[in-house]
Parts: structure tokens; C-alpha cells; sequence
């Protein structure tokens, strides 16, 4: 379920994918564990082998953040850009970390963040 509607919420523009996850959080317990989101992430991809290939990143960090609040956590949600070369890319982080990504952090600039509710301030959500 978190992947097919991973795959309607990646169809939507940048500020409508923010404002729908903004919605889902509600009400979400505390922050994934690192375990929790790669496991979560891990499940995504034996499932969908889209969501399993590098062009596969927006759909799969949305479904990692859905399957994670379904059993009642967050994970933060971003999406940002490289510049040399040119590149985009979305991914989810916990405890200020990318998960199961095969980037270096700090690889891509964070442009879209959508944090947990908890200490959430507005540069955090860009």
C-alpha cells in the first residue's frame, strides 16, 4: 500500500508532495530509529523494483516515509540537488543521517525537508 500511493504522491508538484506529508505526520509518534527506517526502506525495495533502481528515488523515499508512519514514526524527507554534475535526488533521514543511501552525506544540497513535528523550526522544513 505505501508504494502505490508513494507512486500517486510522486506524480503531484514539489509543494503538494510537502504539504500532504506535512499532513500524514500528524499525529505520529517520535522519530524513526536508524533500524526502523532501513528496515523500512529495505521491505520497499524487495517489494518494488522500481522503487529499487537510483531512478526510482522520489517514489521510494515516499514510500520509506509512509511505510514508517504506518507503524507510527517519521522519518525526515528530503529531496535536493547536486550541481557537478547536475543531479537530483530524494532520500529520508534519521538522527540527521541518510538512510541506506550510497551517497556520502552532504553529497546533495537539501532543498524540501519535512521533519518530524517534534522541534520542527521553519528553516528545518526549507
Amino acid at each position: 500500500m505505501a508504494v502505490a500511493t508513494a507512486r500517486l504522491l510522486a506524480a503531484l508538484p514539489p509543494e503538494r508532495i510537502r504539504l500532504a506529508l506535512r499532513l500524514v505526520r500528524l499525529g505520529a509518534g517520535g522519530p524513526a530509529s536508524p533500524e526502523q527506517a532501513l528496515a523500512a526502506r529495505e521491505a520497499v525495495t524487495a517489494v518494488s523494483a522500481r522503487c529499487a533502481t537510483a531512478h526510482g528515488c522520489l517514489q521510494r523515499s515516499l514510500a520509506v516515509v509512509l511505510l514508517c508512519r504506518m507503524d507510527g514514526v517519521w522519518v525526515t524527507w528530503c529531496t535536493g540537488v547536486r550541481t557537478r554534475p547536475f543531479r537530483s535526488h530524494a532520500w529520508v533521514e534519521t538522527a540527521g543521517a541518510p538512510v541506506g543511501e550510497p551517497y556520502p552525506e552532504g553529497y546533495f544540497a537539501p532543498i524540501l525537508r519535512v521533519p518530524s513535528r517534534a522541534g520542527v523550526s521553519a528553516r528545518q522544513e526549507q
